[in-house]
């Protein structure tokens, strides 16, 4: 007879207590004798068993576990259990961000208890704690954050395996994958890879290969690599693509006689130049009463996208479009957000209107909401109303020439002079309508509104996707226009529904009130320039936040300023609990506007149309889950597209390696200086173990950088001089040497 061999423990058993603990917390519900513990620990000697039923004898005297059963323990359950989100760093240790708790709490690499970055997880806060902050043991992991990742393919021929090593440096665990599982990738291939186990004794958790994206640094590759990462979709599903290319998409006249026919009013589109989905436009005439009546007129994305199909389930998952460096990625298919969907010039369409009526005071009169049909006249870019706005301020209203209109426009979004002829009261629109938002925006700054302009980086593409150039994008006066109507239909639209007795259920936008501590942060930082806030009160923080923010327009510290002001801020989400929305001073505020692009809008859509038919509250539960995953949902893809921009510079930097830049620091840590290049915006690292001129260490009070010996000072804002050390892709690192200050 062959007897089996079981471990044997001459030293004891290291670390018992808490590996006990962690076990009997893990399966709070139930109760384990020592022989059920001991073949978890995979011993079966005498001593191991001793040593097992002293420690449950002796943490049963503490009261940590009981005796549930003669011989069975289980853990002692106590109000220290709670719940939050694991934020691990790449050494494998972290954090858990609870609302339990006003501060962190720390969690040592041996007390993860194999919960990754982003886990939901259950924890138990010791008394103890660890440099200043209390510490804690996770002691189950409620829910995965993701089971997908990114990475690096090693193959180990001889051993048939290979090890994925993840792109993020929150994923601290590479993935061990068995070589019938690599999905034909070649050593060096960057690939999907999915977690399947993660066995109890195993150091890594174990996966299976499911797409190989391509080789590192490619374009293709990183681009798909980044929407990976984050579980975003490039493609539709060809079931998904089938339906909408099956939908019926003429204009029907039974449809029209249920809607309000305003394909007569004056209307149009103000869009980018680039642009190719048309949410929007505004129509515009006077009433015999003196009155200006003024559309805003969305495209009715819920009448081809009906619930429960695989349509509106695609949608509802994507949540919202992704704009990428090169690419869009949309939430709807082209034939809907190019074609059905888009308000295009000279096209009769479905729209979902909010319609006021409005004195020069920008006083509302009269509003009406519902479904209406539509005809654009035409389409502007921005830059032709902006041509229209600079160049008939001070002049007649009659006199516009279309030739002012088209400067620097491609000929194909070009205002036409044929159509300038028979619609010359389409300049006329667009200066009335600018003097209104003008006067709506005004008035919004003095009810408290925050006013952030901060600057965009585009990149000037090749045909083959290559950054050749940078510029920034800023907003205009005929941005702020399409803006402040916008504002006005989600405002108005949410109001309505916001302010019915009994209480409806309805999708709001919500912004909450800055955090005290951030504020102070940002007061200490822009104080180094010479800035100054006052937080006395609500009124006065939005006061001194927006005399900051007009304050350092064109000077070095604008983008600094500019990125620590809006981190001081609240993150927006969609809720169905209304508290208003802090930075725009608005009580009731909602998403009605994009809903090619934006999910919550066609949900918005749908309840306002229930209502308006006389509907019962919607289910809030339903809705208020829903509202959930579009705020994840919207979160991902600013992460992507944050990625994005970040990859493109770096790709375009590499063109420039040991060149030199000025730049400004936008941030100091115990390990280098970020430095942001003045010309370009791109960001990089200059690490304190390249700074060989001098010993230095960082002053966290002082936000700098300084030498031991010289007493040299990198402040946070200071100008300083840069080489390009390296641009890597794959690794997504931009390194800088540091050359020195200007001055030096």
């Amino acid at each position: 007879m062959i007897k089996r061999r079981t471990k044997k423990s001459k030293k004891g058993i290291s670390n018992l207590t808490n590996t006990i603990l962690s076990i009997l917390k893990k399966e709070r519900n139930k109760s384990f004798n020592y022989k059920q513990i001991a073949a978890i620990l995979g011993v079966n000697d005498a001593s191991s068993r001793n040593q097992i039923i002293k420690t449950l004898a002796k943490l049963t005297s503490k009261g940590d576990i009981e005796q549930v059963d003669r011989g069975k323990f289980r853990a002692v359950v106590t109000a220290e259990y709670h719940v939050g989100k694991f934020d691990a760093s790449s050494r494998g240790n972290g954090y858990v961000i609870s609302d339990d708790f006003e501060q962190d709490i720390f969690i040592a690499s041996n007390n993860t208890n194999k919960a990754l970055h982003g886990d939901e997880v259950e924890f138990y806060a010791y008394k103890r704690k660890h440099r200043g902050k209390q510490e804690g043991e996770i002691t189950n992991i409620l829910k995965r954050a993701k089971s997908e990742y990114v990475g690096t393919i090693q193959i180990q021929d001889k051993k048939n395996f290979a090890f994925v090593v993840p792109d993020s440096n929150k994923m601290y665990k590479d993935i061990f994958v068995p070589i019938n599982k690599i999905n034909k990738a070649q050593d060096g291939d960057k690939v999907l890879v999915e977690l399947s186990d993660w066995p109890e004794k195993a150091d890594s958790p174990y996966g299976k290969v499911l797409k190989v994206l391509g080789k590192p640094g490619e374009h293709s590759t990183e681009i798909h690599a980044i929407l990976a990462e984050y579980g975003l979709p490039a493609e539709f599903p060809h079931e998904v693509e089938e339906y909408a290319n099956n939908i019926d998409i003429t204009i029907k006249e039974d449809e029209i006689n249920k809607r309000r026919d305003m394909r007569k009013d004056l209307t149009f589109t103000i869009d980018p130049k680039d642009a190719k989905d048309f949410d929007d436009a505004l129509s515009f005439k006077v009433l015999e009463n003196g009155l200006f009546e003024i559309g805003i007129h969305i495209a009715d994305v819920s009448h081809y996208v009906q619930p429960d199909t695989v349509l509106d389930d695609e949608a509802y998952e994507r949540a919202t479009s992704i704009y990428l460096v090169d690419r869009v990625v949309p939430m709807l298919p082209e034939r809907l957000s190019n074609g059905a969907c888009s308000l295009r010039p000279h096209e009769e369409k479905y729209t979902f209107s909010a319609v006021f009526q409005m004195n020069n005071k920008c006083e509302i009169k009269d509003q009406w909401f519902g479904r209406t049909v539509t005809y654009s006249d035409a389409r502007f870019a921005y830059e032709e109303a902006q041509a229209i706005i600079e160049n008939n301020t001070k002049v007649s209203l009659s006199s516009i020439q279309a030739s002012q209109l088209n400067t620097q426009i491609p000929s194909e979004v070009s205002l036409t002079r044929e159509t300038y002829k028979t619609k010359p009261e389409i300049a006329e629109a667009v200066l009335v309508l600018d003097r209104l938002a003008k006067k709506m925006r005004s008035q919004r700054m003095r009810d408290g509104a925050i006013s952030f302009d901060k600057v965009e980086v585009k990149f000037n593409l090749d045909q083959d996707a290559n950054p050749i150039g940078v510029f920034f994008k800023t907003t205009k006066d005929a941005n702020k226009l399409i803006e402040e109507f916008m504002l006005l239909a989600n405002r108005k639209v949410s109001e309505f529904i916001g302010k019915q007795k009994p209480k409806k259920t309805f999708v709001y936008r919500v912004h909450d009130e800055p955090d005290e501590a951030k504020l102070a942060q940002l007061q200490t930082v822009v104080g180094r320039f010479g800035h100054k806030l006052n937080l006395k009160d609500r009124n006065s923080v939005a006061s001194s936040l927006n005399n900051l923010l007009k304050d350092v327009v064109g000077k070095k510290e604008q983008n600094l300023v500019d990125t620590l002001t809006i981190r001081t801020m609240s993150k927006a989400e969609y809720t169905t609990n209304n508290i208003g929305h802090y930075g725009l001073s608005f009580d009731y505020y909602s998403h009605f506007t994009s809903p090619i692009r934006r999910y919550p809008d066609v949900m918005a859509h749908r309840l306002l149309q229930h209502y308006l038919d006389g509907g019962k509250s919607a289910n809030e539960e339903i809705y208020e889950e829903k509202c959930r995953h579009s705020s994840d949902m919207e979160n991902l893809s600013t992460k992507a597209e944050r990625d994005s921009i970040k990859y493109m510079q770096i790709r375009f930097m590499q063109d420039h390696e040991n060149e030199e830049f000025l730049g400004v620091i936008s941030g100091v840590t115990d390990w280098g200086i970020y430095v942001e290049i003045i010309s370009n915006k791109c960001e990089g690292m200059v690490s304190v173990r390249d700074m060989r001129d001098d010993h230095y260490y960082f002053d966290q009070d002082q936000y700098a950088m300084v030498g031991k010996k010289t007493d040299k000072t990198y402040q946070l804002g200071d100008e300083v001089i840069v080489k390009v050390k390296s641009a890597d892709l794959v690794k997504k690192h931009l390194d800088f040497f540091m050359v020195g200050k200007p001055e030096d």
